[in-house]
């Protein structure tokens, strides 16, 4: 399962629903801006602790709550 870091102008999001393309991700989130992935859940939460150490709770933290919950996809949290 791949998972995707989507940002909107109002929030950053994870999101392990499976996409095709990125207009599908816009069609779901109309302030879409940018997304990235597919990722790896070791690739998201690599990425997410250097380009955003201020994740709190932790990335890893955050990805597993995303792969256990039933939720599709989880904004994240900052401090």
């Amino acid at each position: 399962m791949g998972i995707f870091i989507i940002y909107t102008q109002s929030s950053m999001l994870i999101s392990k629903k499976e996409y095709q393309s990125w207009r599908e991700i816009q069609d779901e989130f109309p302030d879409y801006t940018a997304s990235l992935g597919p990722w790896a859940a070791q690739e998201t939460v690599d990425y997410l602790n250097k380009e955003y150490p201020d994740l709190t709770p932790s990335a890893s933290q955050q990805v597993d709550s995303l792969l256990t919950e039933a939720h599709e996809y989880r904004v994240l949290s900052f401090e």
